[in-house]
């Protein structure tokens, strides 16, 4: 069972959506379970998680009704609570675990806060992290959105909460500059949040970060930020997201899922099993069936197999082209 650990679902309204600026323009407009159903099938993905856009009670509840219409493309819901007013918080989390619990259904999964445009210090206050742990309380996860340089901050707040689930969102948003490596005060930063076991991470949503105008992705440019993240958190941590519909700002859905189906080429089917959903299925504690990840690493090896077949197959198509050069002329 694959699953697409990272996309967001929207009805635009101007005032809600600021950030959705002109280069942007593109994403002005609804983006419904309707919309991202057909580019599922088509990648052979069976869910997602969907996650939320807007620090709003409205709209989580609204997530986690598309969730209850469309249970075999919403694996789950990560929403938005007032982390910050814990009381309020622990509340509505309650209402949202008694909701999942009366319907049988998929919903409440993770919580996530927009802390990447939070001042310095946001995840040390007090009654934010007195919000997280209402969090650990009921077993969900907490997704990190944040901006490379708040990892360190992020490391003091991991370190403050060793029972929570963490999943860090987009890498950490690294700046990525054309024909320049990954930045090292990053990759350090990196590494030192995966020492913490209870950190899984999101390779997703590198295209936006390009900070160049007029240069697009390569995946020649981006494949040093997987490597980083495949070494410090190994494959049973990282998980696929497309940030669907976001990432169109910077590529094609298709485009983005064949470049991280290269990226993991070289590993094993298990390996390749836990990126495209086991982790995520950890991660956010979904309910799945052994058949379903029995499925999910058949499908990897099946793919494997056929790869091997091809690349066999164009060695003799070199071979024989090769044979065919080297025979002379009559």
């Amino acid at each position: 069972m694959r699953i697409d650990a990272h996309q967001h679902f929207w009805r635009y309204d101007p005032g809600e959506f600021p950030w959705l600026d002109d280069t942007m323009a593109a994403q002005r407009r609804d983006f419904l379970p309707a919309n991202l159903a057909p580019i599922l099938a088509r990648r052979h993905f069976r869910c997602s998680i969907a996650v939320q856009a807007r620090m709003n009670l409205a709209e989580t509840d609204w997530l986690l009704q598309l969730a209850r219409e469309n249970p075999r493309r919403i694996r789950g819901v990560v929403g938005w609570v007032p982390l910050s007013e814990p009381a309020r918080a622990a509340a509505e989390l309650d209402r949202h675990l008694a909701s999942r619990e009366r319907n049988n259904d998929h919903g409440l999964v993770g919580v996530r806060h927009v802390v990447q445009g939070q001042p310095p210090g946001f995840l040390d206050a007090p009654d934010f992290n007195a919000g997280i742990r209402e969090v650990t309380a009921r077993g969900l996860a907490y997704d990190l959105l944040i901006h490379a340089n708040q990892l360190d901050e992020a490391i003091r707040f991991v370190d403050r909460h060793p029972a929570q689930t963490f999943v860090l969102d987009h890498i950490g948003k690294p700046p990525i500059a054309p024909d320049e490596p990954p930045p090292e005060a990053w990759a350090v930063s990196i590494c030192k949040l995966a020492c913490r076991e209870n950190v899984s991470c999101k390779f997703s949503a590198l295209t936006t970060e390009v900070r160049a105008p007029g240069h697009e992705w390569t995946p020649k440019l981006l494949r040093p930020y997987f490597d980083t993240v495949l070494t410090a958190f190994g494959p049973r941590r990282l998980m696929f997201g497309s940030d669907w519909p976001v990432c169109l700002a910077g590529t094609t859905y298709e485009r983005w899922h064949r470049f991280v189906i290269t990226c993991t080429t070289p590993l094993s089917s298990h390996e390749r099993a836990s990126i495209f959903g086991e982790t995520a299925i950890r991660a956010y504690k979904l309910p799945v069936s052994i058949m379903e990840l029995r499925e999910l690493k058949a499908e990897f090896q099946t793919e494997k197999n056929e790869l091997q077949t091809l690349k066999s197959k164009i060695q003799t198509l070199k071979s024989e082209l090769q044979t065919l050069a080297s025979t002379p002329e009559t």
